[in-house]
């Protein structure tokens, strides 16, 4: 834990096999967690500043409620009304409660693990090395702009944007190690005149006309009209979900009737296409079944089940369905998280770092003979030898390691003798 004072935090006892925030916090879910160097992860969640260290055994966390003089101030900034901010603090502390929910601690990863392995061999070839990653429940509005931030663009840079939303339309909570957290806007934040052409001076290119338009389609909705989309079995924090209806013997190929529903709701939306819908059916709403289908999925697709060929050639409206119901007939009703460890495996950020002693391989050895003046001959033996990385993916809770690659050196070993005589 280094410098971290363990008094001052609380422990929640889970393995690395069940959570792995450090895997779980980087693989493209969620934009706003930020990793110190202590290897604390913090955010802004549910009106408190949420902070979480992982060791194998715990999930130390503590919750830093917003400051008096925050909750007195307006919200900044002026035209950014929240739900999220109180007029009174809440005495009740629901941080471990709040824990439970988003990781989505309920189901027994390994089981489920097991499971999809039994079920295909290229996942359980393949997950032994990303354990612990979970599907999160997070807010179906910030799930569904941070989706659309997403398009034709990488991890680091969504980030980048959502921040710049926080710090400009979300209400202020508090400091924490010398930074601000803001709280998620709302929709109206984003709703007001003058939005896009000021997202537009921040960076955001065309999604910036495709966030205000939601924004102003939510805003124009009923309220919790996005809500309504969950799925019953995972509900919105503090209300308690359904039992399953289905189960994996009867699940339909194409996913529920609740499912397709909200995916077509979703399809409505400015910027939101058959991938972000499914983003956000999966990690928004709770819809387990839904697949979103972009490169890296496309290329485990065609390397690992065939895909890629004859009337799936290429990756068409009629491909990314029968990738869907593919991976819903090998996984269940939990399709898209058994979807989301291999994308997880194909993502660069991990595959990279590797660890492993190293080992020396031969790999091509030339000879090269050159007449010299004076009836001698040079004889160059050149050897080339590649130092291989022994592969081995590093335990997610240490700290990043440096990065391997395969370096290659060659000698040249030169002799001189003198040319026979025919």
């Amino acid at each position: 834990m280094g410098a971290l004072n363990l008094a001052e935090w609380q422990k929640l006892p889970v393995s690395l096999s069940e959570l792995c925030i450090n895997t779980t916090l980087r693989c493209g879910q969620s934009f706003r967690w930020r990793k110190n160097d202590a290897g604390v992860w913090s955010m802004a969640l549910h009106n408190r500043i949420l902070s979480l260290h992982q060791d194998p055994e715990y999930l130390y966390y503590r919750s830093i409620p917003p400051a008096p003089s925050v909750l007195q101030a307006p919200p900044t900034p002026p035209c950014s009304n929240p739900p999220s901010i109180p007029e009174t603090v809440d005495s009740k502390d629901d941080t471990l409660e709040l824990i439970h929910h988003y990781f989505n601690l309920t189901p027994k990863l390994n089981d489920l693990y097991n499971r999809w392995s039994a079920a295909d061999s290229n996942f359980a070839r393949k997950a032994p090395k990303f354990t612990g990653i979970r599907i999160l429940k997070q807010d179906a509005w910030e799930a569904l702009v941070g989706f659309i931030c997403s398009s034709n663009n990488n991890i680091s840079r969504i980030g980048q944007m959502v921040h710049k939303l926080c710090v400009n339309y979300g209400p202020l909570l508090g400091h924490f190690d010398g930074e601000a957290y803001h709280d998620f806007p709302p929709p109206q934040a984003l709703a007001n005149d003058g939005v896009e052409a000021k997202l537009r001076g921040l960076g955001f290119g065309y999604r910036a006309k495709y966030l205000h338009q939601t924004a102003c389609i939510v805003s124009s909705k009923p309220e919790g009209w996005l809500d309504s989309l969950r799925n019953p079995e995972s509900p919105a924090f503090d209300i308690k979900p359904l039992a399953p209806a289905l189960s994996n013997d009867d699940f339909p190929p194409q996913g529920r009737e609740g499912y397709l529903k909200a995916h077509a709701s979703l399809l409505e939306l400015q910027g939101v296409g058959p991938k972000v819908a499914d983003c956000v059916c999966l990690m928004g709403l709770g819809w387990g079944e839904a697949i979103p289908v972009d490169t890296h999925v496309w290329q485990i697709a065609q390397r690992d089940y065939k895909f890629g060929k004859g009337k799936h050639a290429s990756l068409t409206k009629d491909t990314y369905a029968a990738i869907g119901a593919k991976f819903r007939g090998l996984w269940g009703r939990e399709a898209g998280w058994a979807q989301s460890v291999l994308f997880t495996a194909n993502l660069r950020a991990f595959t990279e770092q590797l660890v492993g002693k190293k080992e020396e391989v031969k790999i091509e050895e030339d000879v090269r003979v050159k007449m010299e003046e004076g009836g001698e001959e040079v004889v160059r033996d050149v050897v080339k030898v590649e130092k291989v990385v022994e592969k081995g993916v590093k335990r997610p809770y240490e700290d990043d390691g440096e990065k391997k690659v395969v370096e290659i050196s060659e000698s040249v070993k030169t002799r001189k003798r003198k040319k026979r005589q025919p």
